[in-house]
């Protein structure tokens, strides 16, 4: 995977209370749970071998801990675009929960009020997949679930609601990259999570 053509490696923080659970947690700076913290150590050995030129995290605490433990912290530098999306009024709660007062609701059409909308996602995304195409050589992100998915999206040329059709798990890692030249965005791996313990890539096979 680690051909002429750069790769942007997007690591996913690793499991934190609320994502057990399945609370939106946005701008909450939740640590990680122990089984977190395993299994960002499990990212350690998955992408051992890459070199990156450049390493950036998200500077809430989950995102921080992951790139830790997966062994970056010496050369990761904190970038805010990075940070998961606000939810505001829908802070710590439930699909479920906002569904009942609000059907039909959906985070990447919708937004969330007294938090982002999905265009402020988008444009947040859009820096960063400028800053890491002006970068020569591999880059590895440390983020959350809901603006990596975006950030694919838009990596993509898609609206930010496109986001919806990626889905990640808990220290997870994706490659987005390019087919022929750099003119030709593609995915070449998404939500890889054969390195987590207890849990395996799904088989398509029939």
């Amino acid at each position: 995977m680690n051909a002429v053509l750069p790769i942007i490696c997007l690591a996913r923080h690793g499991e934190t209370a609320w994502s057990l659970s399945g609370q939106h947690t946005g701008l909450t700076d939740l640590p990680l749970t122990e089984r977190g913290e395993l299994n960002a150590q499990s990212l350690r050995a998955r992408l051992l071998g890459f070199t990156f030129a450049k390493v950036f995290t998200s500077p809430l605490k989950r995102a921080v801990q992951t790139c830790e433990l997966a062994g970056f912290s010496v050369e990761a530098e904190p970038d805010r675009d990075l940070l998961e999306w606000n939810y505001g009024q829908y802070e710590g709660r439930r699909t479920t929960e906002i569904h009942e007062e609000r059907p039909g609701w959906q985070l990447f059409r919708d937004g969330c009020p007294g938090g982002e909308a999905p265009n402020q996602v988008g444009a947040r995304a859009d820096r960063i997949v400028e800053r890491v195409r002006n970068i020569p050589g591999n880059v590895l992100l440390f983020s959350s679930g809901h603006f990596l998915r975006v950030l694919a999206a838009r990596w993509l040329g898609l609206d930010a609601e496109a986001g919806r059709l990626f889905t990640l798990d808990t220290a997870s890692l994706s490659m987005l990259g390019y087919e022929h030249d750099q003119s030709e965005p593609a995915i070449r791996l998404w939500n890889d999570i054969g390195h987590v313990e207890g849990r395996f890539a799904p088989s398509f096979a029939h």
